[in-house]
């Protein structure tokens, strides 16, 4: 099946149009029947012999974009000085910069910010340690660490190639919460070695978001460190994931009359990211979970359980129902995919009950395409911005750190998880709800403080905030 062009695969064309008739015309048809998609034309005059102007074209892939050029190249009347791909050049000389808070102007300035006023700070911090909170940049700074061993869909990739997303994770945190995340990718080798190191650098940050570490290593690196250290810490490809996943999933009952107790869901995938949707899942009250990885449904008593699998099979799957996951789709009334693509038909959604609901989140390419689903799922979200109802985490993580910052959380726990995808539920009203809206536009940069807001009141209700 034919992909949709995506900005992810965005080309800017420098050309030169010679003013006679006809000439844009060509331009744009030949785009558009090369499967182009035409982003942007800046605004213009035409005065002179020729128009000289920067198109933007999103294309489908690598190889697309560079058949795009071509076709442009060759149209009538169209001189082609250049082209370049807009997604690297976003990245070109990264994505953040540190920036500094206050002057220093004059000599004054600096004896209070650095030598000799900052001692009088440093030996205040020593005496009273939660100082740190408030007179460092501890206060409102994350650390975001990956060793880049599940990155994206990529894989194991490393700690180098893992740079850029979590740049981009940094750039989401703060113009979305506010929040001064800063990215840490370690060259090391065992999930010892993660905890070790992040246990060394945590006296600078006020919280710690994993991101992109396999699992099952995900798992003990995240509960290690949650024992350890006195801040939040937070796996984000479990947590945030699981968050706006049942923040979806109570919109997509709202619109089809189910109740949580009531439902029979399937989780295809049991990384990081399925396990966390069945936990949150179980508390929100789910009826029936069955998850299903590579070698089939998770139950008690399957061989080559990891200890998080088994977890999860001893508190799912009452039935210990067994087979594939066309076999166990049969009947639910809820697929959420977080695996790879191409995993479902439309004839295993047609086996499912009357109206099912289809969270198909593998990126780039989800478990079945939407074009798929279409007329037979009730509701359907994916992972993608390219199609409606994103199951997108910035709704969820910048919100959660920003409300457990702001009353100085030491943890983050599951009532302040339940209550982020409460928030971010509750932000698509009954009059915006519809089957390809069920989740507000992570443009919607009010919804991060109305998570905020729900996360603090949650965290000083559990009790889990220092003394300020």
């Amino acid at each position: 099946m034919t992909t949709t062009p995506t900005a992810a695969y965005s080309i800017a064309l420098q050309v030169e149009l010679h003013n006679v008739p006809g000439v844009l015309g060509r331009l744009a048809s030949s785009i558009g029947e090369a499967g182009g998609n035409i982003a942007h034309i800046g605004g213009f005059e035409a005065k002179g012999p020729s128009i000289v102007e920067e198109i933007y074209v999103n294309a489908r892939d690598e190889q697309h974009a560079q058949r795009l050029a071509k076709v442009v190249a060759d149209v009538e009347g169209v001189t082609l000085h250049g082209w370049y791909d807009r997604t690297f050049e976003m990245h070109e000389g990264g994505k953040i910069e540190v920036l500094p808070l206050c002057p220093v102007g004059d000599k004054d300035d600096l004896s209070m910010a650095y030598t000799p006023g900052v001692a009088r700070v440093c030996m205040a911090i020593h005496e009273d340690a939660a100082m740190a909170h408030t007179h460092t940049i501890k206060k409102n700074t994350v650390a975001i660490v990956s060793n880049g061993t599940a990155v994206l869909g990529l894989g194991d990739i490393g700690p180098v190639a893992a740079m850029p997303v979590m740049e981009g994770k940094a750039l989401l945190f703060k113009e979305f919460g506010g929040v001064d995340g800063f990215p840490i990718c370690l060259d090391v080798e065992t999930a010892q070695d993660v905890i070790d190191a992040v246990v060394a650098i945590a006296p600078t940050f006020g919280g710690i978001n994993l991101e992109d570490i396999a699992a099952p290593d995900c798992f003990a690196i995240e509960d290690a460190l949650k024992a350890a250290l006195d801040i939040p810490v937070f796996h984000d490809d479990q947590h945030g994931t699981a968050v706006v996943t049942l923040a979806a999933l109570r919109n997509a009952l709202r619109l089809t009359d189910r109740a949580m107790g009531d439902l029979s869901v399937v989780i295809a995938g049991m990384g990081a990211a399925g396990v966390a949707i069945g936990k949150i899942l179980i508390n929100a009250g789910v009826g029936e979970i069955v998850g299903v990885d590579r070698a089939g449904a998770v139950h008690d008593g399957r061989d080559g359980l990891n200890y998080a699998k088994q977890w999860f099979a001893e508190n799912t799957n009452p039935d210990r129902k067994a087979g594939t996951l066309a076999e166990v789709v049969v009947g639910a009334d809820v697929f959420i995919g977080v695996s790879g693509p191409g995993l479902l038909t439309s004839a295993d959604l047609r086996t499912m009950s009357s109206d099912p609901v289809v969270f198909a989140m593998a990126n780039p390419d989800p478990e079945i395409r939407p074009e798929q689903a279409d007329g037979i799922a009730s509701v359907m979200a994916t992972g993608r911005s390219d199609y409606p109802n994103q199951i997108n985490n910035v709704l969820a993580f910048p919100g959660i750190f920003r409300g457990a910052l702001d009353v100085g959380a030491r943890d983050i726990t599951e009532n302040m998880k339940l209550a982020a995808a409460g928030a971010i539920a509750d932000s698509v009203t009954d009059d915006l709800l519809a089957p390809d809206f069920i989740v507000p536009s992570v443009f919607d940069k009010s919804v991060p403080y109305r998570v905020a807001e729900a996360v603090a009141a949650a965290a000083l209700d559990d009790g889990v905030c220092r003394d300020r």
